[in-house]
């Protein structure tokens, strides 16, 4: 009789899940665990945000073992340590678990493959974070892709597999009863953001399929507009993997359909494509976080920015007081929900990075400690995209939040969903209280801007820039 453990990280599911696939295939018994790694608990103390979503998961993960007759142990410590325990314990002979390509998986996942050496325990690694892992897709005489596009034409053709079903049944060794998650208060005292989703392989799937019934065939229309909510919202559910990159591009790019009669084919085929080139950004991030594993903390591409400091600056911001109501609407949605539109991510980054011109990395550390999905290439990739010093082919790219305000939310609806003090303003007004008269501002008690966007645009174009691109 053979045993192997199935370590489970950040693929908290049971669908399309390859190592637990290959080990119910492959041996007589399995014990599928998870494990609080104590390094990742201490930095996400402050973020409690994504401890909550992490413990929702691991529930709904234990429900979903059960079903299939097994159960979930959770333990808490040293994950190399804990799982070499486990393993011994269980008497094991094989570890399965996903790649995962941080620097610090990378590092983590190096350790466990020494120690299951020492050990003579196997350790066998899928993919399964991504669609199409780094390193898979190289350019010619180069490690990795620097630019997006040429990375997105050899994707599209590259990616792209039919996920695989969950197994039916999961045979346990005898006694083998699960241990649940610890609560959160335990955790950490921080509080959560008032308006989290659940977290779970049954709740991303549940989301899923209300976007395919109602949203995806409109993606591209959408999922700029800050008023719809056209986006999926499986970002958080995608980073801890409660569903594979592969299930939502093989469901969102018409492997199932969407359900949309009204909408025409090739509308539908241009929504699928576009949300396959999200998809195709994440993957994008990921393997220049492989290949550059500095990039958390140094610049991509360095241009030589002196940024401002100033502190009271930095708190407006992150408070939403900064005076441009498109701004603050943002930043208080990811305070209330742990979630922002994407879209509304591009306009409160550039406003940070080069209208305040304060240094991209606060604004980054700002987001990791809210965002449920704060995944750290991804994150980090995003942030430098924005600021300048990463992947972006236009570094002097400045966006203009009240243009983006009128092109974006026409009509203030956003803003006024996030920003009750503007609610009283109607139409388009909304992003321009400036503009009222001195005693109706005040009685709004909203702050007057920051900065004029503009000089400060200037300033910058100034500093950095021989010409500048606004959008």
């Amino acid at each position: 009789m053979s045993r192997a453990l199935v370590l489970f990280t950040r693929d908290l599911r049971v669908r399309d899940h390859a190592p637990l696939a290959a080990a119910v295939r492959e041996h007589s018994e399995v014990v599928p665990a998870f494990v609080l790694d104590r390094t990742l608990l201490a930095g996400s103390c402050g973020a409690p945000n994504r401890l909550a979503f992490l413990l929702d998961c691991l529930c709904d993960l234990d429900d979903s073992l059960r079903r299939r007759g097994a159960a979930l142990l959770v333990r808490r410590g040293d994950v190399v340590g804990e799982t070499l325990e486990l393993a011994r314990e269980w008497d094991t002979q094989a570890i399965y678990m996903s790649a995962d390509h941080t620097p610090y998986a990378r590092q983590r996942h190096d350790r466990l493959q020494a120690a299951c050496e020492r050990a003579r325990i196997a350790l066998r690694t899928f993919h399964g974070v991504n669609v199409i892992a780094p390193g898979e897709l190289t350019p010619t005489g180069g490690d990795h892709y620097r630019v997006f596009t040429p990375y997105w034409r050899m994707w599209r053709h590259a990616a792209g597999h039919t996920p695989a079903r969950a197994p039916q049944r999961i045979p346990v060794p005898t006694g083998l009863r699960g241990t649940p998650p610890p609560k959160l208060a335990s955790l950490t005292r921080e509080p959560c953001s008032p308006d989290l989703p659940r977290g779970g392989e049954s709740a991303a799937r549940r989301q899923l399929q209300r976007w395919l019934k109602t949203r995806a065939g409109e993606y591209s229309e959408l999922h700029d507009e800050l008023p719809a909510d056209g986006t999926s919202r499986l970002s958080a559910h995608l980073h801890f993997g409660c569903i594979s990159a592969a299930t939502l591009l093989h469901r969102a790019g018409g492997g199932e359909g969407n359900g949309n009669d009204a909408t025409s084919d090739r509308e539908e085929h241009h929504a699928a494509e576009d949300f396959a080139r999200q998809l195709c950004w994440r993957d994008f991030h990921h393997q220049v976080l492989a290949a550059r594993p500095d990039i958390p903390h140094a610049d991509y591409r360095p241009r030589g920015n002196r940024w401002r400091r100033d502190r009271r600056v930095l708190q407006a911001w992150r408070d939403g007081r900064t005076g441009y109501p498109i701004v603050d609407a943002g930043m208080r949605q990811l305070a209330a929900e742990g979630f922002m539109h994407n879209r509304a991510r591009l306009i409160v980054s550039s406003f940070l990075t080069k209208t305040l011109y304060l240094d991209w990395r606060s604004g980054a550390a700002h987001f990791a400690s809210l965002l449920i999905d704060a995944d750290v290439a991804n994150n980090v990739g995003n942030w430098q995209w924005v600021a300048g010093t990463g992947n972006d082919t236009r570094p002097n790219r400045v966006l203009n939040p009240l243009r983006q305000a009128q092109r974006f939310d026409p009509h203030g609806e956003y803003v006024r969903r996030y920003v009750p003090e503007l609610e009283s303003l109607e139409g388009s007004g909304v992003h321009e209280p400036w503009l009222l008269p001195a005693a109706q501002r005040r009685r709004l008690r909203y702050p007057a801007p920051l900065v004029d966007h503009q000089a400060a645009a200037a300033e910058l174009r100034a500093r950095r820039y021989s010409s500048s691109s606004p959008a």
